[in-house]
């Protein structure tokens, strides 16, 4: 846990420190801080209001006691263990067994099931699957996500920027030097650099909550199973509802049994998370 959370802080410093190097290359130019101000405006709306539209995107409807008592049993029994509120349950109508939350902050929170993961794993299966969502909310990862996203869109837009003032012969500096490398280096290295940045918290916050939910439930060989019955079925009934842009927030990649490269993933390797839950002895 204390390595993931180090790991998280050293990528926001690395993202932070590549905005930095950008803002060297153009000299402090007033392009920065207006794709810093940009970038924020858009990804505090995001902050606010994506867990409606995510919900929306997935036709994810709120679910009463009385419908499901199952799962409200065990989503309040954790949420109480981690010290949050319990967080609202949503169903989603898909076969397509996933899971996922959101929500900006423990008060805030969803927790959305689809009706394919009820369907197919045991109660502690799908207990471990609810621990690991709820990890999430505990360990405010829809906030470090909306940082990183923040930095990386900075990036991206200067990164325009710099293929833009090439397109039309830009790349000096103020003294008449030309900088084409380095606006090269800029429009090209940089977008992909913050990707794979990213990309990186991403699946540091997944080991996070795979961590948490293992000490919430003390039973993590339950969530390496339904980890497992979850990269299985991903492969035979993708999700065809919502975006793949929002395949990070799932707790297994629900759009394609393909694989990525590592690098460009949102998600660590399945079996890397089960080999790392299988070694958590309580």
């Amino acid at each position: 846990m204390i390595f993931n959370r180090l790991k998280t802080f050293l990528l926001l410093i690395s993202l932070s420190g590549l905005i930095l190097a950008i803002g060297q290359i153009f000299g402090g130019s007033t392009g920065l801080a207006f794709a810093f101000i940009l970038a924020i405006g858009m990804n505090f709306f995001s902050y606010f209001l994506s867990h409606k539209l995510v919900l929306k995107m997935y036709k994810a409807q709120p679910i009463s006691k009385s419908q499901a008592p199952g799962i409200h049993k065990i989503v309040e029994s954790i949420a109480r263990k981690a010290g949050i509120p319990k967080p609202k349950i949503y169903l989603i109508p898909s076969e397509a067994p996933n899971a996922f939350a959101t929500g900006r902050n423990p008060k805030n929170a969803v927790v959305a099931v689809t009706n394919g993961i009820v369907n197919i794993l045991s109660k502690k299966e799908l207990e471990g699957v609810l621990a690991h969502e709820i990890g999430h909310v505990k360990n405010r990862d829809i906030l470090v996500s909306t940082i990183a996203a923040t930095l990386a869109t900075v990036i991206m837009y200067v990164s325009s920027m710099a293929r833009f003032a090439m397109f039309f012969g830009g790349g000096r500096d103020s003294e008449g030097n030309s900088n084409i490398v380095q606006l090269l280096v800029l429009a090209i290295v940089a977008p992909i650099a913050a990707m794979i940045i990213q990309f990186a918290i991403s699946r540091s916050r997944e080991f996070m909550a795979d961590e948490t939910a293992a000490k919430l439930t003390k039973e993590p060989k339950h969530l390496a199973t339904a980890l497992q019955k979850l990269e299985d079925y991903s492969k035979k009934i993708p999700l065809k509802l919502g975006n793949k842009s929002t395949s990070s927030l799932f707790i297994v990649n629900p759009f394609s049994g393909a694989k990525a490269l590592s690098l460009f993933s949102t998600h660590p390797s399945t079996q890397d998370r089960i080999n790392r839950l299988n070694s958590f002895k309580f």
